[in-house]
């Protein structure tokens, strides 16, 4: 692996974190017709098939496959489709949500028992803040339970990353997202059934317009697939520290788009809410190059 990074992947990578901020607005066009758990299970179906006819089960168990579909399915998408309805706003969304990697790190020390170090500690704090900062002025667009939603979309993530740090760094992660999409697709319809009721799908399905295939179709193949392919790809070219930093611009993505297509306003406390939280973000990603550990004899 190598540090440098040559201006096409650059772009390459610049891409990615443009798809994932951006797809915020998307979901929320989305939503305008379908409902989100019936919004989530179409995702993840599309993003299963054909999918799973052109690439071979990857090498790890049922388990491991059924898990990440279920954390990054069921609790991850689920659960922020559900709170972007109405109880958060796009760009909030897309900042908050960012909080996985801080739950990775508690979730990694408590089960893997990986060390938290000081500059992690830190950077959650100061993260925590800004989400202090965000339920301190939360209104009818950012509801607490909008809110809590997203935190739990967070936790689910985080479960989804130590599940597939288990499938080890050689599985393709495009066969990988596919086929694990096969276990979030029928629990996010059965979920849907169940709690939005056939009147709700059927009133989504017929009103749905062209822009809502669309979102689904780009939330299947922009975002999951060739997001997590061409970051899986340079992640396997170059050192963490040299790509993972670039993640920081989700939210500056999600909140310019939210702001430019849907008229989020940005007021003077969400701007400081933001640099909280990418600050300790920011913190959290460089840390190890700023304070690398000692070493051992």
């Amino acid at each position: 692996m190598t540090a440098a990074l040559p201006l096409r992947h650059f772009l390459l990578a610049l891409a990615v974190v443009a798809v994932w901020g951006t797809n915020f607005v998307v979901i929320r066009l989305g939503l305008d017709h379908l409902p989100p758990l019936l919004f989530a299970a179409l995702r993840f179906t599309l993003a299963a098939i054909p999918f799973v006819f052109l690439f071979r089960r990857p090498p790890v168990s049922w388990r491991n496959l059924a898990l990440y579909g279920l954390f990054i399915g069921v609790g991850q998408f689920g659960l922020m489709f559900i709170a972007m309805r109405g109880d958060i706003s796009p760009g909030l969304a897309s900042l908050v949500v960012q909080m996985n990697a801080f739950f990775t790190v508690g979730l990694a020390a408590w089960l893997a028992r990986e060390r938290v170090r000081l500059f992690q500690v830190t950077a959650l704090a100061i993260a925590a803040a800004g989400i202090g900062l965000i339920v301190w002025n939360a209104d009818a667009h950012t509801t607490p339970l909008g809110l809590t939603l997203v935190l739990a979309a967070a936790l689910a993530w985080a479960g989804g990353n130590m599940v597939v740090r288990s499938a080890g760094a050689a599985v393709n992660m495009v066969a990988y997202v596919a086929w694990s999409s096969l276990f979030a697709a029928p629990v996010l319809f059965v979920l849907a059934f169940a709690f939005e009721g056939w009147p709700a799908i059927r009133a989504g399905v017929v009103n749905a317009d062209l822009a809502t295939w669309a979102a689904v179709v780009w939330q299947s193949v922009g975002n999951s697939l060739f997001g997590y392919a061409a970051w899986g790809w340079l992640l396997t070219r170059y050192n963490a520290g040299t790509i993972a930093p670039l993640s920081l611009l989700v939210p500056v993505f999600g909140m310019g788009a939210s702001a430019l297509w849907l008229a989020e306003p940005l007021p003077g406390w969400k701007l400081a809410a933001a640099a909280l939280v990418m600050g300790g973000l920011a913190l959290n990603t460089l840390g190890p190059r700023m304070w690398p550990k000692p070493a051992t004899a």
